[in-house]
Formats: C-alpha cells, sequence, structure tokens
C-alpha cells in the first residue's frame, strides 16, 4: 500500500464515520476531526430528536411569519422541547394574534407562549442592551457551581429575560434568582419544564452537585418573577401590552414567583 496513502487512512476513516453519523440523521456540526454538534446532543437535556425538531420549528416558523406578515413585525421565535416562545414586537394586537395562529400550526409544536408585545420595533441600542443581559445572565450561571449551563436557554427582549430548560424545582428557583439580580433585568418569565427526581433519573439526568433536587408538586413551566430593586422600565417597554396567555398543554400551570 502506498505510504503516503497508509498514513492518511486513520484520518480518512474518522472523517468516514462523521460522515455517516450525519446521513443517519445526527448532523453533527464538525470542526478539525471533533463532532461538536454530537457533544451538544450528549450533555443536553433534550432527546436528539427533540433538538432537531426544536431547530426545524424555529426554521420553519420564521419562514410561515415572513410569508404572512413581511416586514411590518419584529418576532423572534424560540423552541426548546417543542414548547415555543415567542417575543418581539407587533404593531397590532390582530397581527400578534395572528403570529401566534401561524406558528401555533407549525409541525411538532405542542405548547406555545406569546410574549410579542403590541408597540412599534425596538431600537438597534435596545437590541444590543438585550444582547448584553442575555451575556450577562449566561455568564453567571457558568459562574455558579451550582448549576449546569447547558440545562438553559436564555432569552432576552426589552430587559425581560426568559428562560427556559428541563430542570429540578432548585434549579429554576437558583436560575431565577441570579437573573433577577443582573443589572438592567426588568423581569424573569420561566418557561421551564420543572422535572420531578423520578423523571430525572429516568432521563439520566444528575443535577450539579449530585444531589436529588426537590419535587415540584406540579409541572409549572411558565411562571413570571419581577425583578425587584431594579430601575423602572423605559418608556418604550412600559407601552407593551399584557402578553395574553395561551391554552396550556396538559400538566402545566402558570404560577407567580414570590
Amino acid at each position: 500500500m502506498n505510504s503516503k496513502l497508509y498514513r492518511s487512512f486513520p484520518l480518512f476513516s474518522v472523517a468516514a464515520a462523521l460522515l455517516a453519523g450525519a446521513l443517519a440523521g445526527c448532523a453533527p456540526l464538525i470542526v478539525g476531526t471533533a463532532a461538536v454538534g454530537t457533544a451538544m446532543v450528549v450533555t443536553d437535556r433534550r432527546s436528539s430528536g427533540a433538538q432537531i425538531d426544536d431547530e426545524t420549528i424555529e426554521v420553519r416558523a420564521a419562514s410561515r411569519l415572513k410569508d404572512a406578515l413581511g416586514d411590518r413585525v419584529h418576532i423572534n421565535v424560540s423552541s426548546y422541547n417543542r414548547q415555543v416562545l415567542l417575543t418581539g414586537e407587533a404593531p397590532t394586537e390582530a397581527m400578534k394574534q395572528q403570529a401566534e395562529q401561524v406558528v401555533s400550526r407549525v409541525e411538532n409544536v405542542r405548547g406555545l407562549v406569546n410574549e410579542i408585545a403590541v408597540m412599534a420595533p425596538t431600537s438597534l441600542t435596545q437590541r444590543s442592551n438585550d444582547t448584553l443581559i442575555t451575556g450577562k445572565v449566561r455568564a453567571s450561571f457558568v459562574d455558579a457551581s451550582d448549576l449546569q449551563t447547558s440545562a438553559f436557554r436564555v432569552i432576552t427582549e426589552r430587559g425581560n429575560v426568559y428562560l427556559m430548560g428541563r430542570v429540578s424545582a432548585r434549579e429554576a428557583d437558583r436560575a431565577t434568582a441570579i437573573a433577577r439580580q443582573i443589572s438592567g433585568v426588568q423581569r424573569v418569565v420561566r418557561i421551564f419544564e420543572v422535572l420531578t427526581p423520578e423523571e430525572l433519573r429516568a432521563a439520566g439526568i444528575v443535577p450539579a452537585g449530585g444531589t436529588a433536587p426537590l419535587s415540584s408538586p406540579t409541572p409549572a413551566p411558565v411562571t413570571v418573577a419581577p425583578a425587584p430593586s431594579m430601575p423602572a422600565a423605559s418608556p418604550a417597554a412600559n407601552t407593551a401590552q399584557p402578553a395574553a396567555q395561551p391554552a396550556e398543554p396538559a400538566g402545566v400551570v402558570t404560577t407567580p414567583v414570590r
């Protein structure tokens, strides 16, 4: 066998194996010879199927919103374990409701939280501030030794921080407490799937610290927590209309965080 070909054979084999995995539906993002996407599947608390569905839901929803409403709205679609969050702005209540109807019909959507505000689109400065807040929240989660950062998804809109994830009751409360203390946060909206110790064990999840979380009497993925001791919201933020609560999936309740 040609010596050059022989030396390159192991690398070729790795590349071939990764390609086969992608064709089989894993679709990892490959950087050099490292399968980044595969690592994310391993550490993510969603199943690989749910992760793929979430990506597909976001792409399809954005496309259908574009077709239905064009550039008249600024709407962001975030999906976690097939639970969809809509944030952004729409000029009328009718458009807000239309956006909800369009996204609710996307395949595999099992629940939807409509946090679109009826107001003019936010400025580039506001969106930059939101990006900064998101970064601060994520960094604070990294600094917290009793949280697994990969368990949370953070979205910020007009100073409102939205937390998504499959977490224990203790993790939900801990993450909320951290986010509420970040400068610039107006309120914290929790869109969690709160899992009992039995559900965590069945999913093979061991929370940070290795201790069993306290069980929650009823899963409560959607809760709103005002951020105390924070500056008043900007005039633009105060013009937002309260988000209408859509019909919730079975087993989901909405409760305030005191």
